[in-house]
């Protein structure tokens, strides 16, 4: 894998001055923190760079070999994506929690029940928390403790795996809902924290067992 220029010099600023926050490293190379969104997500998810919360970047000087960061990076989000499961907002928390275990899901995507339109997005922590918070789960449609648009992330079918993992990481999310373009609202799939490590896991093991032969 071929570093560029600023990639390089993030890694001379990190090892300078570490532990550093990517708003410093921002202000030394004259740029904004979202213009280095990829460079950094690239340079943790490959292990050249380790980022702590609260701390800030560190160096800890681990290569990728480039045959294998293809392999598990470069691919597009829609190679990976899977089918979301869709409630209605007007779904009581009872009949949410049912279909949370029935489809095996981590999260469950909400609908407007007459136009279609995502509005929202439920986690298996919402649904425990609203359980047991709430005496009155089959009479409370989960419209009332559902994440609302516009406060939750998504991501394109064409935008890069690492963009993805970066997103989930930062975000600090369990999945990412997949939407046909930017800015729409209409959902086509998701990326889910266990979707990726498949991925990795899977892509990593194909690789290593190449280099074999």
């Amino acid at each position: 894998m071929e570093l560029s220029t600023r990639q390089k010099k993030i890694i001379e600023i990190v090892r300078r001055d570490e532990p550093i926050s990517g708003d410093n490293i921002a202000k030394q190379l004259g740029l904004t923190k979202p213009t280095l969104r990829n460079d950094l997500s690239l340079l943790t998810m490959t292990g050249i760079l380790d980022a702590r919360p609260k701390v800030g970047y560190i160096y800890s000087g681990q290569t990728i070999e480039p045959l294998l960061f293809e392999e598990l990076f470069h691919q597009k989000v829609a190679e990976i994506m899977v089918p979301p499961v869709f409630i209605k907002q007007t779904t009581s928390i009872s009949d949410a929690i049912t279909d949370l275990f029935m489809h095996d899901t981590g999260s469950l995507y909400v609908i407007h029940e007459v136009t279609g339109e995502f509005v929202g997005l439920l986690s298996r922590k919402d649904l425990l928390r609203a359980s047991i918070n709430n005496q009155n789960i089959t009479g409370t449609p989960v419209a009332m403790i559902m994440t609302r648009m516009p406060n939750i992330v998504t991501i394109t079918p064409d935008e890069r795996i690492i963009d993805a993992g970066y997103l989930i990481v930062h975000q600090e999310v369990d999945s990412l809902p997949v939407v046909e373009s930017a800015n729409s609202t209409k959902v086509i799939g998701k990326v889910s924290k266990s979707k990726l490590l498949t991925h990795f896991i899977s892509s990593g093991y194909e690789v290593e067992k190449n280099k074999e032969k």
